[in-house]
């Protein structure tokens, strides 16, 4: 192979550097089928170039792409990057598979229309289209190699793929149908994934953006076999993402993917014209889950307005001894008789100075009456601290130490849930994540939310029970952890928890 730095000509230099590069290729093809206009690079692009690489050495032979819409995900995979691999080995096979007829069929005469340009034919001079196939779903190469495109569902009697993409499998306005999202995954599983040429070193890419949790994509993720690259619309945690030539991007949490072309307003815009549900799917890669595991869906309910009751705050903090790598969470209630109206959830990572620091803005915030603190690692240190420091408008927290594990805990106040003792308000900033890793619970990565809402309901449960009538008189039980004591007398109509 030629040393790029050999090369005197400024175009054969770049000509070999289009050869080898993928993005470097990109920035040519693109303005080729979208009117002239230049490609905006970014980082992101970047990554999707890198795992396809892999793909090309014959190191991942499994790749699932996950990316909100409109950010080039087709362009790239479906259309670039195929024309420039049947430009470096005219002799590869590829089947392109969508949810239409219509959007392959597109995605065919771009990836077409770039292989028949005159600088594409410079560029790559032994890639010919075959006149003997050289229809726009279904053209082949002189040298044997092609491209079919297809749709989920289609027929593919005979034929079959060196490398198959799946390219948008279901239509979003569709991926609410049990009927829909099976059938798709049923033909992937008894049909696409055997029209490989060779099982051994072939590869399938999926590249798609979330719309369920139990969509292709979710199907693929359980096998545990698929290298995925997530990209949010919005970063929820900070990651190190790979690049090619050995280059990483730290992506910090709340970083827009693509500001360039979609910034922090415009998304936030979005997501309030489509709902926070839809936007954690689609924009988030993180769908709510539309049933739920433990905790089903149909039991949540919700609230316009709230302005009554007793203000209590559930901290479940980091537990790892790095506290950077887990998250710190306060969810704000308020309580009315035995109903508790979520008002409030706070997630972050933190280190001890800034959740000691949060913790206290929050009560005073919210005008808290009762802090319930897990009572370990991190939330031992914060208990004590704010003992000892007693600070202005923050309540004396109080200490609470599981006694079973999580799956018992959140089962154990499961039946307050599916009474309707759980009320959520119809939309928050929070309530989408809040919402999936509740309903996701146990097989979700982090849990830090539910283990908060379980024990803010553990407390209330414990706070009815402990309340016992005997007679005219009320009488309390008086722990620290109950929360302290309600003496006074009992009237019939008169309810201690309004």
């Amino acid at each position: 192979m030629t040393d790029l730095s050999s090369i005197d000509d400024p175009h054969q230099f770049l000509d070999e550097l289009m050869r080898r590069d993928f993005i470097s290729f990109l920035l040519r093809a693109f303005p080729h089928i979208n009117g002239g206009a230049d490609l905006t690079t970014n980082w992101h692009m970047d990554a999707i170039a890198y795992k396809l690489g892999r793909v090309r050495m014959g190191d991942c032979k499994r790749l699932l792409v996950t990316l909100p819409p409109r950010h080039l995900k087709s362009i790239m995979i479906s259309v670039a990057w195929v024309a420039w691999r049947l430009g470096n080995d005219p002799s590869l096979s590829f089947v392109c598979v969508s949810y239409s007829n219509e959007l392959s069929a597109k995605h065919a005469r771009d990836c077409r229309a770039i292989m028949q340009a005159s600088w594409y034919r410079q560029l790559f001079p032994r890639t010919i289209i075959a006149s003997s196939r050289s229809a726009v779903h279904d053209f082949e190469t002189s040298a044997g190699g092609g491209r079919l495109a297809t749709s989920v569902g289609g027929t593919l009697t005979g034929r079959g793929g060196d490398i198959i993409i799946i390219d948008d499998p279901i239509k979003p306005d569709e991926a609410m149908s049990d009927t829909t999202r099976n059938a798709v995954n049923e033909w992937f599983q008894t049909t696409l994934a055997s029209r490989l040429n060779d099982k051994k070193r072939g590869a399938i890419i999926t590249v798609m953006q979330r719309l369920h949790q139990y969509d292709l994509a979710g199907m693929l993720i359980e096998s545990e076999e698929w290298d995925e690259l997530s990209l949010p619309a919005i970063a929820t945690e900070d990651v190190t993402v790979q690049l090619s030539r050995r280059r990483t991007h730290i992506r910090r949490t709340g970083d827009v993917l693509h500001p360039e072309r979609e910034s922090l307003e415009a998304l936030l815009r979005i997501k309030r014209t489509v709902g926070s549900v839809i936007f954690a799917a689609q924009y988030q890669q993180q769908p709510v889950p539309s049933e739920g595991n433990i905790i089903r869906a149909g039991w949540l309910a919700t609230y316009d307005e709230v302005t009554d009751g007793q203000v209590v705050q559930s901290w479940d903090t980091a537990s790892k001894d790095g506290v950077l790598n887990d998250w710190s969470v306060c969810i704000t209630a308020r309580i009315v008789g035995q109903r508790v109206f979520v008002t409030d959830v706070w997630r972050r990572k933190v280190e001890f100075p800034d959740l000691k620091k949060n913790a206290i803005r929050l009560a005073r915030d919210c005008d808290a009456s009762v802090m319930l603190v897990e009572d370990q690692a991190s939330g031992t240190q914060l208990i004590q601290a704010l003992r000892h420091e007693e600070p202005r408008g923050v309540p004396r927290p109080i200490a609470r130490r599981p006694e079973t594990d999580k799956n018992s805990r959140v089962s154990g106040i499961s039946a307050m849930i599916e009474a309707g003792q759980l009320l959520l308000p119809r939309e928050a900033s929070w309530l989408a994540e809040f919402t999936r890793e509740v309903l996701a619970f146990p097989s979700v990565r982090h849990d830090d939310q539910v283990d908060a809402l379980s024990q803010l309901l553990a407390w209330v449960r414990a706070r009815a029970n402990e309340i016992e009538i005997v007679g005219p008189m009320l009488i309390t039980v008086d722990t620290d952890d109950a929360g302290g004591s309600w003496p006074g007398y009992y009237e019939p109509d008169f309810d201690p928890w309004a």
